[in-house]
C-alpha cells in the first residue's frame, strides 16, 4: 500500500512538472499537486497498459494537456505524427486527435493495430466533402491535379494526386507542373494557397471545394485590431485555416509546428494565438517565460478524447474504436500520402 501510495505521489509530482503552467485548461482546472493526485492512477495505469502491449500514443496539440504530458509518446501536429506513425512498429498505434488522423496512420502503418479513444471525434474539414463528390469535381476538371488537405477522410485521399499539411501546401502547390490545382477540402486554406502563390510569383488556377474549419473560420480582423490596441507590440499568430483577411492581419501565419517554433524564436511582449487552445497550453508549457493573451477557440471533436477513454481503448477496444480500410482503397490513399513525403524530402 505504501508503495502504491509513493508511485502515484512522485507519478503527481511529475504531471505537475509540465501542467502547472497550464493556464487556459477547457474545464477550468488550475493544475495544482491535488488535481495531478486525481489523474496520477489513471496515467500510471495507460503507460503500463502501453508497455504490455506494445502500445504507442499519438497526441495531437489540440488534445487535453494531460493526455499530451501525461501518455503521449509523441506530441504535434499532423504532418510529425503522420511521419511518427509511418516509422512505428508497435502493434497497436492509438491516436489520441480525431478520427482522420487515426485514419492516417492506419493508411501508413497497415500491420498496426490502429484505435481511437472515441469514434465521434470528427472534424468539420473532413467530414464536409465525400470521395464521391471529389470524383464529381475531377470529372469537372479534367487536367488539373487534385490536392487534399491532410485534414481529409482516407476516401479522399484515395481519389487524390498528392497530400499536403498547412506546413508544406505552398511549397507542394508551387512544385505541381499542372497550372490548374483542385484542391479539397479546406476552401480557406485554398484563399491562403492563392494568395501566397501570387506573392511568390507562381501562376496557378486554384479550385477549391468549400469545407472550413469551425475553430479556425470563427476568427476575424476586428479581434485583432482590438487586440493590436489593448497590448502594444502584439505579435499575431494564425493558422492558414483562418481566412485570407485574419491572415493578412497576422504577423505570422503557419502550421501548428510552424507556430511554435515563430513563438519560441520571437521576442514580444504578448502573443495572440488564433488557433485551437490545445496549442496554447502547449506553449504555455514550453515557452514559460511568454505572455499570451485570450483570442483561441476549442475544437469539440479534439475535446471528446480523455484519459478514461484512451485507458478503455487500450485496455479492450470496441469494434467501433478500432480503425479499419479497405485495403485497396488504403493502398490508393498511402500512394497520395507518399507523393507528399516524396515532395517534402530534400533534393
Amino acid at each position: 500500500m505504501i508503495a502504491i501510495e509513493n508511485n502515484i505521489e512522485a507519478e503527481a509530482e511529475r504531471l505537475l512538472r509540465s501542467l502547472m503552467h497550464v493556464e487556459c485548461d477547457p474545464k477550468g482546472r488550475k493544475w495544482n499537486l491535488e488535481t495531478c493526485r486525481e489523474i496520477a492512477l489513471l496515467t500510471l495505469e495507460i503507460n503500463r497498459l502501453k508497455k504490455e502491449k506494445n502500445a504507442v500514443i499519438l497526441t495531437h496539440s489540440y488534445v487535453e494537456p494531460e493526455i499530451v504530458y501525461g501518455v503521449g509518446d509523441f506530441k504535434g501536429d499532423s504532418y510529425y505524427l503522420s511521419l511518427m506513425a509511418k516509422e512505428s512498429s508497435a502493434d497497436i498505434i492509438l491516436f489520441a486527435g480525431v478520427v482522420f488522423m487515426a485514419e492516417t496512420a492506419k493508411i501508413l502503418s497497415p500491420n498496426s493495430t490502429v484505435v481511437v479513444p472515441d469514434r465521434d471525434s470528427g472534424c468539420s474539414l473532413a467530414d464536409s466533402i465525400t470521395g464521391e463528390e471529389v470524383r464529381k469535381l475531377k470529372a469537372l476538371h479534367p487536367g488539373a491535379a487534385v490536392v487534399c488537405y491532410i485534414n481529409s477522410t482516407a476516401e479522399v485521399k484515395a481519389e487524390c494526386d498528392v497530400c499536403v499539411t498547412s506546413g508544406n501546401v505552398y511549397d507542394i502547390v508551387a512544385k505541381l507542373p499542372e497550372s490548374q490545382i483542385l484542391f479539397v477540402p479546406d476552401r480557406l486554406m485554398a484563399d491562403n494557397v492563392r494568395d501566397e502563390l501570387k506573392r511568390r510569383g507562381v501562376q496557378k488556377e486554384i479550385i477549391s471545394s468549400d469545407g472550413t474549419c469551425i475553430v479556425h473560420e470563427e476568427f476575424d480582423v476586428a479581434q485583432i485590431i482590438q487586440a493590436r490596441a489593448q497590448f502594444p507590440g502584439l505579435k499575431v499568430v494564425s493558422h492558414p485555416e483562418c481566412t485570407s483577411d485574419v491572415a493578412a492581419a497576422s504577423d505570422f501565419v503557419g502550421s501548428t509546428g510552424a507556430m511554435m517554433k515563430y513563438v519560441k524564436e520571437t521576442t514580444a511582449p504578448y502573443f495572440l494565438m488564433l488557433t485551437e487552445c490545445g496549442l496554447v497550453g502547449r506553449l504555455e508549457v514550453e515557452n514559460t517565460e511568454k505572455n499570451f493573451i485570450g483570442g483561441c477557440r476549442l475544437c469539440p471533436y479534439m475535446k471528446l478524447n480523455s484519459l478514461e477513454k484512451v485507458r478503455d481503448a487500450l485496455l479492450a477496444p470496441r469494434p467501433d474504436q478500432i480503425i479499419t480500410l479497405d485495403e485497396n482503397l488504403r493502398q490508393r490513399a498511402a500512394r497520395c500520402i507518399d507523393r507528399m513525403f516524396e515532395l517534402t524530402s530534400p533534393a
